[in-house]
């Protein structure tokens, strides 16, 4: 989830995004999906949700279930089916459930799809036009390629770019079941090593936050801060306090980013706890990101 938008600048200052070229195109036979970028950072697709629409949507590796704002869930007359347990930075709350009938975008439908119904915070603050969230349970029945410097979304169930994608393949940490015994959504979560810490940290590799972000909680005393605590608003509209850390040199894989500047959230009594995952790591700071989430590994293309 995007933090806010203050910060997409601490990251965005050294990412320069490369010149489109005409007529990109997906690797293999797969049709491509064009997508634009909120706050040049946040991947924004057109999608239909039971045979309706378009209606764009944010697409979210961060988020296991998929979300669809209250205004439009009244206008297509969603019926609520329970609640469930919403988390983010710095929130957790409550939010009814409903089943989407169908979920397309570009080539591609789900049917069934499990979704909140929930205000968007920030992103909708950002832009408008964004009526919701496609997540986890919608990506993960494909294989997934983020292209920003083409600005193009890839998705493929017929394994067809796997052959064409080159690159070490990264694992995932494997994820744990659920309460009821079952898998959950499946997050991308990678190991990496922090220059400024000694311990092995797992990241969720987020393509709807624009700032690489360490959870309270550890030990990030040794971390000197380079500036006063900055406020902004969360996914929940509501204002937090962050601190920005040094800049880190980040490991993950055989790849090496040099100073990267992370925050931690202040008001860490409010921060859920995360025992799964030390922090997320935005898919921004790639070219490109592939996720194989059928066999648990993803390939990243720095800048």
């Amino acid at each position: 989830m995007s933090i806010f938008k203050g910060l997409a600048t601490l990251i965005l200052a050294a990412v320069a995004l490369s010149a489109v070229e005409a007529e990109p195109h997906c690797p293999g036979n797969v049709k491509s999906l064009s997508l634009r970028l909120v706050m040049r950072s946040q991947i924004v697709v057109p999608i239909a949700i039971n045979h309706t629409g378009p209606y764009d949507f944010l697409v979210d590796t961060g988020a296991q279930v998929t979300t669809v704002d209250p205004a439009l869930a009244a206008e297509l007359h969603l019926k609520i089916q329970g609640t469930a347990g919403v988390t983010g930075v710095n929130v957790h709350a409550s939010a009814p459930l409903t089943r989407l009938e169908s979920v397309s975008t570009g080539a591609h439908s789900v049917d069934n799809v499990l979704a909140v119904v929930q205000n968007l915070g920030q992103t909708q603050l950002a832009d408008r036009r964004v009526r919701g969230v496609l997540a986890g349970n919608f990506l993960e029945r494909f294989d997934l390629l983020i292209d920003y410097s083409h600005e193009i979304l890839c998705l493929d169930d017929s394994m067809q770019m796997r052959a064409r994608v080159k690159g070490q393949h990264i694992a995932l940490s494997a994820q744990p079941l659920s309460k009821q015994g079952s898998a959950a959504p499946q997050k991308l979560v990678v190991a990496v090593h922090l220059s400024g810490i000694a311990k092995r940290q797992l990241l969720q590799l987020d393509s709807g936050s624009n700032v690489p972000l360490l959870y309270a909680g550890q030990d990030l005393g040794r971390l000197q801060t380079v500036s006063a605590p900055l406020r902004g608003r969360g996914t929940d509209g509501q204002q937090h306090a962050f601190t920005v850390l040094a800049g880190q040199d980040v490991q993950v894989g055989p790849h090496s980013l040099r100073q990267v500047p992370f925050v931690t959230p202040m008001d860490a009594g409010r921060t859920p706890p995360k025992a799964d995952v030390d922090g997320l790591l935005p898919t921004v700071l790639f070219e490109r990101v592939f996720v194989a989430y059928s066999d648990h590994y993803v390939v990243l293309e720095p800048w």
